[in-house]
């Protein structure tokens, strides 16, 4: 049973763009119509390799969009912890760039709308933030929220990358199974969002990237691009503009892998082969139906719990004075 708590009010956190809601009243107001898929992501959390980071801008430089609503993020945001950029010329500031937590209605190459929510990770009223999302999928008439993201594992980048799916919906991406039963990590604003959407009887998917954690802290398209990939099977969203964007990123990503390997990296190398001998055991114990033959091969939800707090410990020492990475 979901555990009580008081009901908090979402008033003044967000404000509607009444073009933005009027355009989207018109495509759920249609009678064929069976509602909107509703994308998010957050930055500020764990985002290994950047996977969910990648997905975001590229749908923002590939297809125009109508803002819907837009968060407070003077009443979200700690500005210490993140400081936003300004300008500064000759003698004086000429530009800031505001951060922007917006929820946005945009379309598929088929022409198909879907939403998109994306921004800054609130640093505060996470329960408040989450009734109010609750609220915007109440209003909008969401059929179906997903959010994804990559977390660091000790995987091989010669390897397809794995996925976790998570939420009440896992059956819409196939053939992915859990690495544990059980696991305490740090808590992030998308995860509770998740968890009280599936509490109030909403459909929520979560698409994780297993990221190389030896490159989980650079870029890494091969990551976005399989969730790109599974957002579409799961949801019908056509993206051809993302993907192949993605796709020409992740080959030029392998090959400068494969160039600092072939340099004689051998610390790499030695992490590179032993990877692929545990990847490799692990794979073949689940083809023979034996999931249990190499039982100290997969991490355990200690192991994984630790992996997280030292990526995100080592994203917090990078920010500087307090700061963390937008």
């Amino acid at each position: 049973m979901p555990e009580e708590r008081e009901s908090v009010d979402p008033q003044g956190l967000y404000a509607w763009d009444q073009s933005g809601l009027d355009a989207v009243d018109a495509i759920v107001g249609e009678p064929d119509s069976a509602g909107l898929v509703m994308l998010y992501h957050f930055e500020g959390f764990m985002d290994a390799g950047e996977t969910g980071e990648q997905i975001v801008e590229r749908l923002l430089d590939s297809q125009p969009y109508v803002t819907v609503a837009r968060f407070d993020v003077d009443r979200l945001i700690d500005y210490r912890a993140r400081r936003p950029m300004m300008t500064f010329r000759r003698d004086q500031w000429v530009s800031y760039e505001t951060p922007k937590l917006e929820l946005r209605l945009m379309r598929d190459a088929t022409g198909a709308p879907f939403l998109l929510f994306a921004g800054p990770e609130p640093d505060s009223e996470w329960e408040r933030f989450s009734a109010a999302v609750q609220e915007i999928v109440d209003r909008l008439r969401v059929r179906l929220s997903v959010t994804f993201h990559g977390i660091p594992m000790g995987v091989p980048h010669t390897r397809p990358v794995g996925l976790t799916p998570h939420g009440n919906r896992t059956e819409l991406v196939p053939g992915q199974r859990g690495i544990f039963d059980e696991a305490q990590v740090p808590g992030s604003a998308a995860g509770l969002t998740e968890l009280r959407l599936s509490e109030s009887g909403h459909d929520v998917l979560g698409v994780v990237a297993h990221v190389p954690h030896y490159i989980a802290r650079s870029t890494y398209p091969d990551a976005a691009l399989v969730v790109a990939e599974a957002i579409t099977s799961a949801t019908g969203l056509v993206l051809p503009d993302v993907a192949h964007a993605l796709r020409n990123e992740a080959l030029r990503t392998q090959n400068e892998i494969e160039r600092q390997l072939a340099e004689g990296d051998e610390e790499l190398v030695s992490v590179v082969r032993g990877l692929e001998q545990q990847y490799d055991a692990v794979a073949g114990a689940e083809t023979r139906g034996n999931l249990v033959a190499e039982p100290a091969e997969l991490p355990s939800a200690d192991e994984l719990g630790a992996v997280f707090e030292r990526f995100l410990a080592e994203r917090e020492g990078e920010g500087g004075e307090g700061g963390r990475d937008m």
